[in-house]
């Protein structure tokens, strides 16, 4: 027999974290929580922030020093991964047109 799902029976998702500005901790936390892979998606869900703020604390524009604290912070809680993680900074990829690729047209 089918079952009939009205408006109230669907779960909504849980909402986001209200949205607040983040602090120097946060920043270390987002460092650490990139290199575990965790995923964009759910930093933003846990800090309830716009995604350049999180692109921010990675290229230091704001906060800058955090990513040493963290490489610091990471070896002592993670010393078994110490060796398979890269450091790098976050590259940004500009996606305008440069103008040197409309002669790839031509």
């Amino acid at each position: 027999m089918l079952e009939v799902i009205t408006p109230q029976r669907i779960k909504t998702a849980p909402s986001a974290a209200t949205p607040r500005a983040l602090t120097e901790a946060d920043a270390v936390d987002i460092w650490i929580a990139r290199w575990l892979r965790v995923r964009r998606k759910d930093l933003l869900d846990r800090y309830g922030c716009d995604p350049r703020r999180i692109y921010e604390v990675w290229q230091e524009e704001r906060f800058p020093g955090t990513r040493a604290k963290a490489i610091e912070l990471f070896r002592e809680r993670y010393p078994a991964l110490v060796d398979r993680i890269d450091y790098g900074r976050h590259t940004r990829i500009s996606r305008t047109v440069h103008p040197d690729q409309l002669s790839l047209f031509e």
